[in-house]
């Protein structure tokens, strides 16, 4: 998607990072970058700054959800606008002229180091350290000279900050994705294409503690032909066996989809649509 201006995005993490590659397949690679240590100041930023959008992982095939992300959305004035699905291949980076063998610590995200572990385990002798960000990692590494010390962290990331790449594709599993979310100002999404171009929403609404609740909604969901592609279930803090359910469908028509919504209002609280978008594409 290329919006033919320099977009700018807040995006967790540094220049190299996969939220950094992720919005450069979306928007285009004429984007400023406004780098966040915390998925919260992502969120925040987009709040605070209407034109500037921003991109938070989801969920990951290995990894699973990100549940404080779904919560961070909802107690935001973020809107999802868009999706992206981003294949994450991992490569072990060193300053140049840095042997294997010399390797005594490796830096990353824990997700990352964990995404590796067959790989990794096979170097002798190190240590594995969790850093916040798998890009920050390659950046300490090349700022600080750190000799003997290799980072687990995209390609793009290694060229950024000069380090040689010692292998490539280290995961463990091949189909490793990224769903990423692309996020706006709540105020801005009015502006955001027609409804016939979307085909998607994330949903969150609360349930009481009864018997078939949950199944009395997701049976006339169905009923309206809207398909599920993901339900995830948080509690609601203070009141006790109460639920929040996060619920990703995909639709045909809007307007049945609006329907769908309309049908299922009586039985449920706390009821928020968290955006409405296109389907997105996934990127290898």
């Amino acid at each position: 998607m290329n919006m033919g201006m320099r977009k700018r995005v807040a995006i967790q993490g540094v220049a190299g990072s996969y939220h950094d590659i992720a919005a450069r397949k979306y928007f285009g690679e004429e984007i400023e970058v406004v780098d966040c240590l915390t998925f919260r100041e992502v969120v925040e930023t987009v709040t605070r700054e209407p034109e500037t959008a921003g991109m938070m992982a989801i969920e990951n095939t290995i990894a699973g959800s990100l549940l404080q992300n779904h919560e961070l959305i909802r107690g935001s004035g973020a809107w999802v606008m868009g999706e992206i699905k981003l294949r994450i291949s991992h490569t072990l980076a060193a300053l140049p002229d840095t042997r294997p063998d010399e390797i005594k610590e490796v830096d990353s995200h824990p997700i990352a180091l964990a995404q590796c572990m067959d790989f990794l385990n096979k170097l002798k002798g190190i240590r594995l350290i969790e850093a916040e960000d798998t890009a920050l990692s390659a950046r300490r590494i090349a700022e600080e000279q750190r000799r003997g010390v290799a980072a687990v962290c995209s390609k793009l990331a290694a060229e950024t900050f000069g380090l040689a790449i010692l292998a490539e594709g280290i995961e463990t599993n091949k189909r490793n994705f990224t769903r990423f979310l692309v996020l706006e100002n709540s105020l801005k999404r009015k502006k955001s294409g027609n409804s016939e171009e979307l085909n998607k929403a994330s949903l969150v609404f609360s349930l009481p503690h009864s018997a078939g609740s949950l199944s009395q909604v997701l049976s006339i969901l169905s009923f309206y032909s809207m398909s599920l592609t993901k339900i995830q279930s948080l509690p609601v803090i203070g009141r006790e066996w109460e639920y929040l359910f996060y619920i990703d469908l995909t639709f045909k028509e809007y307007a049945r989809y609006r329907q769908s919504l309309d049908a299922i209002l009586p039985l449920i609280s706390d009821f928020r649509i968290l955006g409405e978008y296109r389907e997105g594409g996934q990127y290898v």
